[in-house]
């Protein structure tokens, strides 16, 4: 994929981490966790949030797991897994999963940063990668591992009002997760880790100063 293929959504290249200097430092939700996490060190793990620019407008490309997994079987998730030691770092083991679930290859991809470093209640600390993806590119899904495929608008994604705070009870005790309305996420229900990554970003941007429209072609890309 060209170093500069089209432009990125206002404050997007200003929420992320520099490609070259993945955060190290703990999860920002770890408060969140407290009670529920394993005494044992987390593992290491990586996302790729990918942005498709198509029709004027940015979407996220999201997929859904396959119902035979061991865990999280059916949700929506981004593409990724556990850094494996032959991997060269979280960017290469974020890139490998990708191609391995998707089909996704190199030449359709740009990495472009880095958001915060997430923990999940399976004793993850998992770093997301954002990168462009090519309008051009056709998934390949493993049936093993993805189900289905598909994008959803990040001008959506990234509007407040379409987030909402859910109560659950886990290991004895009341937790609050982040849920998308089902008609953003287009009858799919978006949660819990993939979601709290894209509130991230929205808090990132905010940050920033910058509210997104979704629009492509409407900033620079560095």
């Amino acid at each position: 994929m060209n170093q500069r293929t089209s432009l990125l959504p206002h404050g997007v290249a200003a929420a992320l981490h520099p490609l070259r200097q993945p955060p190290s430092d703990a999860p920002w939700n770890l408060d969140e966790l407290d009670g529920l996490l394993s005494p044992l060190p987390l593992r290491d793990a990586a996302v790729l949030v990918g942005l498709v620019p198509r029709l004027g407008q940015w979407q996220v490309l999201l997929t859904r797991r396959s119902e035979g997994l061991r865990h999280h079987p059916g949700q929506v998730s981004f593409p990724g897994g556990r850094v494996e030691p032959d991997d060269a770092g979280a960017a290469a083991a974020a890139l490998r999963e990708a191609h391995e679930e998707i089909g996704l290859t190199a030449a359709e991809v740009r990495p472009l940063g880095w958001l915060d470093p997430l923990a999940t209640i399976t004793g993850f600390r998992v770093l997301p990668l954002v990168a462009e993806i090519s309008p051009a590119f056709v998934p390949r899904p493993d049936p093993g591992e993805v189900a289905d495929v598909f994008e959803v608008g990040l001008a959506s994604l990234l509007a407040p009002g379409n987030l909402q705070r859910q109560r659950l009870q886990v290991g004895g005790r009341i937790r609050h997760v982040l849920s998308y309305h089902e008609a953003t996420a287009r009858g799919r229900r978006i949660w819990g880790a993939t979601a709290s990554i894209l509130d991230n970003l929205r808090r990132r941007i905010e940050v920033g100063g910058y509210h997104d429209n979704g629009e492509a072609g409407t900033a620079g890309s560095r």
